[in-house]
């Protein structure tokens, strides 16, 4: 094992299951004995994680009876057609209920195989092998699956727990930089919505990050785990607390969906979506200006857009955050910040603000 290898726990009663983070994870039969109950293992990955990582992954599930599953790559592909894929797929192989979907690969890979996982003869087993920053750090815990809709990004979708997490930072060696820093935005989340001191520790520990240090790569991993994690066990449905998760995400769904599923990586629009929710903390007069000036220049500094696309004007972005999960009875909630580490959703802000950030950032 590695000597950077660590492990947490999520605590959500008989739902609940470990994160284990370090290197060669993923071909390791002894993580998957333990938490894989029946014989029969279908392995969910895409076109570019499977030459990479897949024949590893079935040699240390040799003991099970086996099937693949390889979808398309890419945000685009994460709709109900593609999802259909996997159910016919687990009807042919004539799965039961006892079996196990295991999640090889990155975020829509997850979402979509949790999904399937969820509503598969009512709900069977899954394991996530996330294989990019974004889905070690974020989507791979917590529960949330889902797929895409054109109307609006995972409009569809369940609450569903995986039995395993193996978040296995040697995969991050081959992911190209643009996904790297993509991850680094939902790293950058945690230590703004909660975090303040691993916030500070970014700061200081960016540049090792970029270089890809592994120490510094299993920490920041592990912390933002645990962030996520501690947010979680308090709030698995959503019911107020968790929203805090959103940070930048209502903006940056909005680029998302109004630019096209795939065309700005989801990372590069929270990205942006964060700078967005700062300025209009900002205006609002919670956020102070050098928080601000500090959130902008970390996200600068990994790589991220901080400016959303110029073809989406201050109208269109209204339009398409009213079609957002977080609207309740007809009202925008937004996850605002009073400072580093301290944030709030609330419905409790001025139109007129929200129209002169949106203003200030469309072109």
């Amino acid at each position: 094992m590695s000597k950077y290898e660590s492990s947490l726990d999520v605590d959500l009663g008989d739902r609940s299951y470990p994160i284990f983070i370090g290197e060669g994870l993923h071909a390791d039969a002894v993580y998957y004995r333990k938490y894989v109950p029946g014989t029969q293992v279908m392995v969910v990955t895409n076109e570019t994680v499977a030459p990479l990582y897949l024949d590893k992954t079935l040699q240390a599930l040799a003991d099970y009876e086996l099937k693949t599953c390889i979808l398309p790559d890419g945000e685009a592909f994460k709709t109900l057609d593609v999802l259909n894929r996997i159910y016919t797929a687990l009807l042919e192989g004539r799965f039961t209920r006892t079996c196990t979907l295991i999640a090889l690969g990155g975020g829509v890979i997850g979402d979509m195989t949790g999904f399937a996982a969820a509503t598969y003869q009512r709900g069977v087993h899954f394991i996530q092998v996330p294989t990019t920053l974004l889905s070690q750090v974020d989507s791979s815990v917590g529960g949330k699956t889902g797929v895409n809709h054109r109307l609006g990004k995972n409009m569809i979708g369940a609450f569903y727990q995986p039995r395993l997490v193996l978040a296995d930072t040697s995969t991050l060696n081959t992911l190209d930089d643009r996904q790297f820093s993509s991850g680094l935005a939902e790293v950058i989340k945690y230590g703004l919505i909660v975090d303040a001191d691993f916030f500070n520790w970014l700061e200081e520990k960016m540049d090792a990050l970029l270089a890809r240090d592994p120490r510094c790569l299993a920490y920041a991993i592990q912390r933002s785990c645990r962030c996520k994690a501690d947010v979680v066990e308090a709030d698995e449905k959503e019911a107020g607390q968790r929203a805090l998760l959103n940070l930048g995400h209502t903006f940056g769904h909005a680029i998302e969906t109004g630019m096209g599923y795939g065309e700005w990586l989801h990372g590069e629009a929270v990205a942006t979506g964060m700078c967005m929710a700062a300025d209009l903390s900002r205006r609002l007069g919670r956020l102070p200006s050098e928080a601000f000036e500090r959130t902008r220049a970390l996200i600068e500094r990994a790589n991220l857009p901080v400016i959303p696309p110029a073809e989406l004007s201050s109208d269109r972005f209204l339009a398409l955050m009213a079609v957002d999960k977080k609207v309740l009875d007809g009202r925008l909630r937004l996850v605002l910040l009073n400072g580093i580490g301290q944030s709030l959703v609330t419905e409790a802000f001025e139109l007129g603000k929200l129209k002169e950030t949106l203003t200030r950032y469309s072109r």
